[in-house]
């Protein structure tokens, strides 16, 4: 094989070269995912410290997700009808207030279970316009050959940010405390701005329809005739809802691997891990022309992935490789290693499922009602792992932390293998060929 070939399935990094708009955005975006995750991963932990309880440290995913679905929502109509680089900016201001405040907080030791869940909510709610006003903004500064491409590039962002982060945070927490992880935020934050500034103003492309229920009765409109659209959007809704065992990972370090908030930060960071891989080995994706079949094989080795997951957590439970006693200073470490491992293949295949799946959104909808559907998406890709915290931390408290994860793969193998095989329209889906 010649070194061309070789390269050709590395990473496309056309998008850097053709637009420096989407670089510099790509960058401020990025710095600021890794602190964003530092957050996340302080916040479960702070709460579990609080509580001692997994159902709260669910809650704090549940209890975000109806504003975060409502931010989502009319985010994307602010999009449709205004200057989406001013909407950005707005959004991300509101974000980094909120996290500045719970730095704050934290140093003056005034935090509350109900403040971590107050600004969890800000937080999500606001980050959910910046996300998809963004994702409506690249297909503006991109030719659509090359939107494939910068949607792998959006992996290796989920990579950094959930590979880095939550391993940061543990060590962080573990040796400096929650207030300079949150203080670290605030400082990586501020790279957004510069992202989100420098672009030019991207007013939307055709026929606008201001905020209200009119642009929400438009989109949904749109979206009732968009069958493709709308499969990969409940696809990835049972993918998350059934298969995201996040909420369960400071238990399972403290209890069940051992390792305590190290193997919490290990866990998280192990399914960016194949979500970076699998991006930077992504060079052949835009080659791919039947994207609905791929979102269906990607989910369902993230199904079996997740089947995985739960076995070993039940290997844990019987005791399997264990030392002498399983708690923070004595992990156990082969069946640790067997968690990151699978964990890695399903950040993999998710990885890859996001890739076509964002592509399509952004090539087969017009300019004009991407905002929205942007809004959607995004709705779906956050707040189906809410509902996989409330389904996880729920199922988990009656029963087991193993059994979870192990029934909930099996749900997501039967349920998508039956409806994209009631749908081959989907599996038809040609990129060459965008159509919603």
């Amino acid at each position: 094989m010649s070194a061309t070939e070789r390269r050709s399935h590395l990473i496309d990094l056309s998008p850097f070269r053709e637009s420096p708009a989407f670089t510099r955005m790509w960058i401020g975006s990025t710095l600021a995912g890794l602190g964003s995750q530092l957050t996340i991963v302080a916040i479960m932990l702070q709460m579990y410290d609080l509580t001692g309880s997994t159902f709260a440290v669910a809650m704090i995913a549940v209890a975000g997700l109806v504003p975060m679905i409502f931010a989502g929502i009319y985010g994307g109509m602010l999009a449709d009808a205004f200057d989406r680089r001013a909407v950005a900016l707005i959004a991300a201001t509101i974000t980094f207030g909120s996290t500045a405040l719970l730095a704050g907080l934290t140093w003056a030791q005034l935090e509350t279970v109900w403040w971590l869940y107050a600004l969890s909510i800000v937080n999500s709610s606001a980050n959910s316009i910046v996300m998809a006003t963004r994702q409506a903004i690249v297909p503006r500064l991109l030719p659509r050959r090359l939107l494939p491409a910068a949607s792998a590039l959006g992996g290796i962002t989920v990579g950094i940010m959930v590979m880095a982060g939550p391993a940061l945070a543990g060590v962080l927490v573990a040796l400096t405390g929650y207030a300079w992880t949150y203080t670290l935020d605030v400082v990586l934050m501020l790279s957004l701005f510069l992202g989100l500034w420098t672009l030019p103003k991207l007013r939307p492309e055709g026929e606008t329809v201001r905020p209200g229920i009119e642009s929400l009765r438009d989109g949904w409109r749109f979206l009732r005739r968009a069958s493709n659209i709308r499969l990969q959007f409940v696809l990835d809704v049972i993918a998350m809802t059934f298969g995201q065992p996040l909420a369960l990972f400071p238990a399972i370090g403290a209890v069940l691997l051992g390792g305590g908030p190290i193997t919490t930060g290990v866990l998280t960071a192990s399914v960016a891990v194949g979500a970076f891989g699998s991006s930077l080995f992504s060079g052949r994706v835009g080659a791919v022309r039947h994207q609905g079949l791929g979102i269906e094989r990607a989910i369902l080795v993230y199904g079996t992935s997740i089947v995985a997951l739960g076995l070993v957590l039940g290997a844990a439970a019987l005791g399997w490789f264990a030392p002498d006693g399983v708690d923070a200073q004595t992990p156990n470490l082969v069946l640790i290693v067997l968690a990151c491992l699978v964990l890695a293949v399903s950040g993999a295949s998710d990885n890859v499922s996001s890739i076509f799946r964002n592509t399509m959104v952004q090539a087969a909808v017009p300019d004009a009602i991407r905002g929205r559907l942007q809004g959607v998406f995004i709705v779906v890709v956050a707040g189906g792992p809410r509902l996989g915290a409330l389904y996880a931390g729920t199922l988990a408290t009656l029963t087991a932390l193993w059994f979870p994860p192990l029934l909930g793969g099996f749900v997501i193998v039967g349920l998508v293998a039956t409806l994209v095989r009631l749908s081959p329209r989907f599996r038809a889906y040609d990129a060459e060929n965008p159509v919603p």
